[in-house]
């Protein structure tokens, strides 16, 4: 009887091991048929999958992603306008490739080039926007280099706006998510044209109308971004879609977008299943979690030589995690920050970290904090006051 309840005592206690060492691990992704890919969780900030992220590759047409950012900042900036119309050069006009087959001498207002560089991937519409906004493709080209290095893209080069392989023109799958990643941030108000399924300008051909992204014609979750393919570069996909998840939320706040870059894939069909695939794997082997609301504060520690006694620390957007399915409400926090806070505190000043841990101890991610609300210095009886209680403590 003693062997038999030892036994049993033992089978449990591995069962219940082998069950923590199970929880501790990472999900698993998914095979897939590329030469590398990374998936995001825009919404957390978390890397969930990955595959030689770093690795050199030719970009081929998603090196629009980043003439479409030099674009849409010139319009940002009022540089531009979307219905200023720009001249189709010679240059442009004789362009390989994908094309929106506009002609010589015709004057095609921005918006219109936008969506012919986006849905039609047209080379002819992407020198067109490079010679309008930069005055000549190559400076152009400067433009987009040095919006890289500002974006920290640290392993980027472009030698063109349109992407046709010319030697050192390269990117990788972590450069291009943090390039789409900042243009769905930096300019949401242009997002809606990489969902868009068909377009053409007038007098083009009927046929050349169709968005290559099979994934908007696939999935309604989806709404961008970008197809890309060369020889050399294979079938490329950066796809990113928004589901709404339950207990994030109401409207925009509740949806959780997910990002997938897939970079040399063997056809067309093949990039949109495997990246069909990735999104589909990140819902459902991670939850989203959601910490704060926007604006709402993580934690309020005491504050010295304020003229408030505490300040709020959160993170702007509010603070959403990924974790694996079902963990949680097991996770654990720990905030990070330096003791004592003294005043002046500003508001947007980075201080400290909170620290996401699931219950086996398995990291989950940090999540860097900021001071939601000015803390101004207080007058001077109030500051020496507080002086002669630090140096008490």
């Amino acid at each position: 009887m003693l062997r038999r309840s030892l036994v049993r005592w033992v089978v449990g206690l591995v069962c219940v091991v082998g069950a923590m060492s199970a929880a501790a691990q990472p999900p698993k992704p998914p095979e897939i048929a590329a030469k590398a890919y990374m998936l995001m969780d825009v919404t957390s900030g978390q890397v969930l999958a990955s595959k030689d992220p770093e690795k050199p590759v030719e970009p081929a047409s998603l090196t629009k992603l980043m003439t479409a950012y030099v674009v849409f900042d010139a319009l940002k900036s009022g540089k531009i306008t979307l219905k200023q119309t720009f001249l189709v050069s010679e240059r442009a006009w004789k362009m390989p490739g994908s094309r929106m087959f506009i002609e010589p001498r015709m004057e095609i207002p921005v918006e219109d080039l936008i969506k012919g560089m986006i849905v039609q991937s047209g080379n002819d519409a992407t020198t067109a926007l490079a010679e309008g906004v930069g005055g000549s493709v190559e400076r152009f080209v400067d433009l987009m280099n040095q919006q890289a290095k500002a974006l920290g893209m640290k392993s980027s080069s472009f030698k063109n706006p349109e992407g046709l392989t010319v030697a050192g023109h390269t990117t990788t799958a972590q450069d291009l998510v943090t390039l789409a990643t900042r243009l769905m941030h930096d300019f949401p108000e242009y997002v809606p044209y990489y969902a868009i399924q068909h377009y053409r300008y007038p007098g083009t051909p009927a046929a050349n109308d169709t968005n290559r992204n099979l994934l908007l014609f696939r999935d309604p979750s989806v709404d961008g971004l970008k197809t890309g393919h060369t020889d050399a570069a294979g079938y490329c996909l950066v796809a990113t879609s928004r589901r709404p998840v339950a207990g994030l939320g109401e409207g925009p706040a509740g949806q959780r977008r997910l990002l997938s870059v897939l970079l040399g894939a063997s056809s067309e069909n093949v990039r949109a299943a495997e990246s069909q695939k990735l999104l589909n794997w990140g819902y459902t082997a991670f939850d989203a979690v959601r910490l704060t609301s926007a604006g709402q504060a993580l934690a309020t520690p005491r504050v010295w030589k304020g003229k408030a006694a505490e300040v709020k620390l959160g993170k702007t957007d509010g603070v959403v995690v990924s974790v694996p399915a079902g963990e949680g409400a097991r996770i654990k926090t720990e905030i990070v920050r330096p003791e004592p806070l003294v005043a002046p505190l500003l508001k947007g000043q980075s201080l400290g970290v909170l620290r996401v841990t699931l219950a086996s101890g398995e990291p989950v991610t940090e999540v860097p904090l900021v001071v939601l609300e000015t803390v101004e210095e207080s007058g001077f009886v109030g500051r020496a006051w507080d002086a002669l209680r630090l140096w008490i403590q």
